[in-house]
């Protein structure tokens, strides 16, 4: 994901999730991967919204903004709850990626290691 994409990779992310019926708390990444917390409805399983949030903007990548162009999201993807008392820290911690990669301040069980 390219820093020019990347605002419209969002935006359709959100998008999707309010589709869903989902609250977007935090969205952040670089270029190889997307953190997002969410809340979302106990009518749709996690791997749904995940089908839907990469399947959709995937397909505004290859079909709107970059046709020809490929573009594909992993295969995998790492899910995790988060108690009321964390979603500030995570939240903080999603909208700053970029600063976390390049101090290398990440916290290891909050990112998935391929």
């Amino acid at each position: 994901m390219t820093p020019e994409i990347q605002k419209p990779i969002y935006a359709a992310i959100i998008g999707e999730c309010k589709k869903l019926g989902c609250t977007v708390i935090a969205i952040g990444g670089i270029e190889n991967h997307v953190h997002l917390l969410t809340a979302f409805p106990t009518t749709i399983t996690v791997s749904h919204l995940i089908k839907q949030v990469k399947g959709s903007s995937s397909h505004l990548v290859t079909h709107e903004i970059q046709p020809g162009k490929f573009f594909k999201w992993q295969g995998s993807y790492g899910a995790f709850t988060v108690s009321h008392d964390g979603i500030d820290k995570v939240a903080n911690y999603i909208r700053n990626q970029p600063i976390h990669h390049q101090q290398n301040s990440l916290i290891s069980t909050w990112e998935l290691n391929n």
